[in-house]
């Protein structure tokens, strides 16, 4: 490699372009070999680098989701789903519901893909340019009542209040009391008309108020939520984990 293309490289990291930097003895050989002119080079160097930039926000973004496993829309078996069309899914995946700050309520039993269509859904919105953060309900209640007190917490909370979109799996899974009940709306009060959320839930909203106890706190959070909201609801016959369950008995399964 010849000093000159060393210089260059060393002044492109100067300006935080590394990696322009490190793509640029091969691109020049490229341009060589090929007699690109001096536009044509400047464009693949500058297309390069924008590429590259935007491929590593998608990998910061996906790492602050904190997704539990990495399944997407496309690993979605939707061939299973009863209550949930092709053309639904691909209307979600236009994201027009994000934009107008749509919520999403995903109810059914365990073991029908809730949690993989939100986890879907909050992937693709990431690769679209949308800022994500997923966190399950117990982890939420647990982060809310520590964020005064840890920075981890703090952090978390500070991702997810400047979201685009925020998932909460696993919702009303447990009885609150008073305090996390509290904790619960002013969080949902902060998003409010100001990010979507994606609830996942084996109970339905008319079932909540057992759960969090204060009546009044129960139409406060549910009159944010539902305010702009479509419910997806998936049923028993929808489960996957049912249906392609292994067994431990060489004969056909017993059944339950």
């Amino acid at each position: 490699m010849s000093h000159s293309i060393e210089e260059i490289q060393q002044q492109f990291r100067s300006l935080r372009l590394t990696e322009t930097a490190n793509y640029l003895p091969s691109l020049i050989q490229q341009a060589e070999s090929e007699d690109w002119t001096y536009q044509v080079l400047l464009k693949q160097l500058t297309g390069y680098e924008l590429k590259r930039r935007d491929e590593k926000l998608i990998e910061k973004r996906l790492k602050w989701a904190a997704f539990p496993s990495y399944k997407t829309l496309d690993e979605f078996h939707l061939d299973e789903q009863q209550s949930l069309s092709k053309r639904q899914v691909n209307q979600l995946k236009e994201f027009n519901w994000l934009d107008q700050l749509y919520n999403l309520i995903v109810l059914g039993p365990p073991g029908v893909g809730k949690t993989h269509l939100a986890t879907g859904l909050g992937i693709e919105a990431i690769q679209k340019g949308y800022k994500v953060s997923f966190i399950s309900m117990g982890q939420l209640i647990q982060t809310l009542k520590t964020e005064e007190v840890t920075r981890k917490s703090q952090t978390r909370m500070k991702r997810i209040r400047s979201s685009h979109l925020v998932i909460i799996d696993d919702l009303m899974f447990m009885a609150m009391d008073t305090r996390e009940a509290n904790l619960f709306f002013h969080l949902i009060n902060d998003l409010y008309d100001k990010a979507s959320i994606i609830l996942t839930s084996n109970k339905g909203p008319n079932e909540w108020g057992e759960l969090l106890g204060d009546p009044g706190i129960t139409t406060a959070i549910l009159d944010r939520i539902l305010h702009r909201a479509e419910v997806i609801h998936f049923h028993d016959d929808d489960s996957y984990r049912m249906k392609h369950r292994s067994s431990i008995f060489m004969e056909e399964s017993v059944q339950i």
